[in-house]
């Protein structure tokens, strides 16, 4: 069964197991165009462990740390509402939580991340975690973000990176009662299509903020997202997710003798 960390009392903790896997959600607060919350990669994040460490808490010895809400979201800092770390100080936070997970029988960490703006510094935290605290490190996506080699729908033109068709649809199926569809736009940079190289995905990445595109603050097109969209995404990417936490618990990088 899964075991949720901050509902352990203390002599529990020492029962926990060093095959143990911690999983640490990390979401964000910040603006998601005019149509959805500002907790919506929270949600998603949170929700997503929360349902793995349930559906497969009995096969793999799972420990759901309490969710981090607030990360690097400075490229949203432009709209008010948006709550974010720096780098310098999410990856201190990410180090301290470590230090103490290390301070239990706990080998493994996972960080679940929501937030596609997190995702080089993740990168960063895992190899730093590994150096400083011994911990076998993991960074999960609850999709492959699409500068990151994963996909976005052809309508997007390989744009919908941000409060688009899929984010939307999620929400929709998760928690339908914060979604606007009435304010939900079109607002896909479509004159980045003509790049060959540069941009998410392609081999030249580059610096950008999301009010440098002319768009409301949304990067996709919303406006066809469904909760049955949503529903059969999310039930593929639990079940991905739980493909991935049986390899991360027998998962170890050493020959085998």
């Amino acid at each position: 069964m899964p075991r949720f960390l901050a509902d352990l009392r203390a002599p529990q903790v020492a029962d926990l197991s060093a095959g143990a896997v911690a999983i640490l959600p990390i979401g964000s607060i910040e603006q998601h165009g005019p149509h959805l919350p500002l907790s919506t990669d929270l949600v998603v994040a949170d929700t997503l462990a929360r349902d793995a460490a349930t559906a497969f808490g009995d096969e793999i010895e799972l420990v759901l740390l309490p969710t981090l809400a607030y990360s690097k979201s400075n490229e949203h800092a432009w709209s008010a509402g948006t709550m974010w770390l720096s780098a310098t100080t999410l990856l201190a936070v990410l180090d301290d939580i470590a230090r103490c997970l290390a301070t239990t029988p706990v080998q493994r960490l996972v960080m679940l991340n929501g937030h596609g703006g997190n995702s080089a510094l993740l990168q960063v935290a895992s190899r730093d975690i590994r150096l400083a605290h011994g911990l076998r490190t993991f960074v999960m996506h609850p999709s492959l973000p699409p500068d990151h080699g994963g996909t976005a729908p052809a309508s997007e033109l390989g744009m919908g990176i941000h409060a688009g068709l899929e984010e939307t649809s999620l929400m929709l199926h998760l928690r339908p009662d914060l979604v606007r569809m009435d304010l939900a736009e079109r607002s896909v940079p479509e004159h980045l299509a003509s790049f060959e190289r540069v941009g998410w995905g392609r081999p030249v990445s580059f610096g950008w903020l999301s009010d440098d595109f002319g768009t409301n603050g949304t990067l996709g097109d919303p406006t066809g997202a469904t909760a049955e969209r949503g529903k059969e995404r999310y039930e593929a990417m639990l079940a991905a997710a739980g493909e991935s936490l049986r390899e991360i618990a027998r998962f170890d990088p050493r020959r085998p003798r």
